[in-house]
């Protein structure tokens, strides 16, 4: 169409579509987000707060862009497929109701569905005009234009990392039946900032976000170059954080009622397209927790003390952990050394699958408890990794070794003991466990981590990056203790390998359980003591002897 016909700026067809539907004139968000979806790159995410009207926005994209050019070819995938038919249905009411486009609307001899229809000029194709999708639907076979990712990411299908991979693969398959030169236009909210929308500007995807508060200092820096245009030159204008970018449809009392009711995480996420909230609360275990420093096989010093000073963060050792989560080093040594005296070595045996046999070795000195070794073996039953074990607890000279006995019955315990017994001799015992793995795992090292008493040896997370060098690239993640430990949540199946751990909770669980012991040993003495001496008060005042409880009945 030539560029003098006013219908060549989709804003003025979106306002078209809003007066045909009775609506208030669309807003200047709502018009800056139909801006960026002509005008946009050929790989984009539009994230906008829920309510906004992102889907009705595009859905009056999808009727513009077919006035332009009927043969245009377009594909609408949603997490499911009712969700993906009822964007299509709204599309072609638009093309049956609105006058400007009566012309398209599909001839007798066309598809017409709300799976699929084409418009009446359209040249004869194997492809409809538009089609809907699940993202686990059909996708094969299709060709298109322009691809319409819907709110593909809920909750069902991306809480764990298991599933979040799953649909990373399946979104691939877009570039197969992406015409040349042909766009991908994703719609949605963040679950987690493990999102695939986080992920992919990776795979060269600009991401476009029009929050529902004007952000504050601390959010435009977490927002970066994502935050839209718009939203900036607003508060260029007066606009202030905190306010409401869409002041015609939600107030600001408005927003602070949802954000009572969603709350703060929740309000976060749905509103504010800010992630942060969201994964403090979803993913409990942090590397900024632990205390880092090379560790003695021997000695240890007495006292550690914890801080998470710029100063003290570790630069030099692979991280991956969660954005602005670091390693520190000790703010505070003692200078007084004294031997470990405890050792302990977990071990969480796997078959010969893609499992590992995960392991950690960790000691106490008073109430620090200290990783000295940890990480993961493949090879399952095998004579090797026996032998590997085995020389694990000789050098690290542990008093104990404790396998989970879940997995094969005790066969891996029987298999051990003559080995250990060659190599190293030591008392070797089994634990099993009934509760959801998951919550154990949090519930025993939340609690350490919070009270800064793990202390992790350099070489340990060094170890532990490298080695996972030699896995697949798509895989090798899953298998590191750091990712584990950053990646777990309460939420049953949330990682895709945990063995190594596990292992380290329960070498964990293990001290947590005896530091408990002994402070309840402790506790008992004490009373004990409290209550020797008042009987002795009492022996002193009653007799005037000097107190001892056996010259009470001397004396009588």
């Amino acid at each position: 169409m030539s560029g003098t016909n006013p219908l060549s700026d989709f804003r003025n067809f979106l306002f078209l579509v809003w007066k045909h539907l009775n609506l208030p004139d669309p807003t200047p968000l709502q018009y800056d987000v139909g801006s960026y979806l002509q005008h946009g790159p050929k790989r984009c995410i539009i994230e906008a707060f829920r309510g906004v009207g992102k889907s009705w926005v595009t859905s009056a994209f999808v009727c513009w862009l077919l006035l332009q050019d009927p043969d245009h070819k377009i594909l609408v995938v949603s997490a499911s497929k009712n969700r993906a038919d009822d964007f299509t249905t709204f599309t072609l009411r638009l093309i049956n109701e609105m006058p400007v486009l009566l012309h398209l609307r599909p001839r007798p001899d066309q598809r017409c569905s709300k799976i699929s229809f084409d418009v009446g000029p359209a040249r004869a194709s194997h492809s409809p005009s538009v089609k809907s999708v699940g993202i686990t639907g059909q996708l094969a076979g299709s060709r298109a234009d322009t691809i319409i990712a819907d709110d593909i990411e809920i909750p069902n299908n991306s809480a764990t990392q298991a599933m979040r991979d799953k649909l990373s693969e399946l979104v691939k398959e877009f570039d197969a039946i992406l015409k040349p030169n042909g766009r991908i236009i994703y719609l949605g909210t963040p679950q987690t900032e493990q999102s695939l929308y986080n992920t992919l500007p990776e795979r060269g995807y600009e991401v476009r976000v029009w929050p529902a508060r004007f952000p504050t200092e601390e959010q435009l820096a977490i927002y970066g170059d994502r935050l839209a245009p718009f939203i900036l030159e607003q508060m260029e204008k007066g606009a202030k954080p905190g306010d409401t970018t869409e002041p015609r449809r939600f107030s600001n009392d408005d927003l602070k009622e949802r954000e009572a009711s969603y709350g703060r995480a929740g309000f976060a996420l749905q509103f504010m397209l800010d992630t942060r909230l969201s994964d403090a609360d979803r993913y409990p275990l942090k590397v900024t927790d632990l205390i880092v420093m090379n560790l003695n096989p021997e000695m240890a010093p007495v006292k550690v003390v914890w801080a998470a000073s710029p100063e003290l963060i570790i630069n030099d050792l692979p991280n991956v952990g969660f954005t602005g989560d670091k390693f520190y080093r000790p703010m505070f040594i003692e200078k007084e050394w004294a031997p470990y005296t405890g050792s302990v070595m977990a071990i969480d045996p796997s078959g010969r699958g893609r499992d590992e046999t995960g392991y950690a070795v960790v000691k106490i000195l008073h109430s620090f408890l200290f990783v000295t070794e940890a990480g993961g073996l493949q090879g399952g039953y095998s004579e090797q990794t026996l032998q590997t074990l085995a020389r694990i607890a000789q050098r690290n000279k542990v008093n104990e070794v404790i396998v989970e006995a879940n997995f094969g019955d005790g066969m891996f315990t029987q298999l051990l003991k003559p080995v250990l017994g060659r190599v190293h001799p030591c008392v070797v015992t089994e634990v099993k466990h009934t509760q959801q793995k998951e919550r154990r795992i949090i519930d025993t090292l939340e609690p350490v981590l919070m009270s800064h008493k793990l202390v992790f040896d350099k070489k340990v997370i060094e170890q532990d990056y490298n080695s996972v060098q030699g896995y697949p690239a798509e895989t090798a993640r899953h298998y590191m203790l750091m990712h584990q430990l950053t990646r777990i949540t309460r939420d049953r199946g949330s990682l895709v390998q945990d063995d190594r751990l596990d292992a380290l909770a329960i070498a964990v669980n293990y001290w947590v359980e005896q530091m408990a012991r002994d402070s309840e040993k402790a506790r008992q003495q004490h009373f004990d003591r409290k209550l020797d001496e008042e009987l002795k008060k009492f022996i002193k005042a009653a007799t005037g002897g000097p107190g001892q409880p056996g010259n009470l009945w001397v004396r009588i």
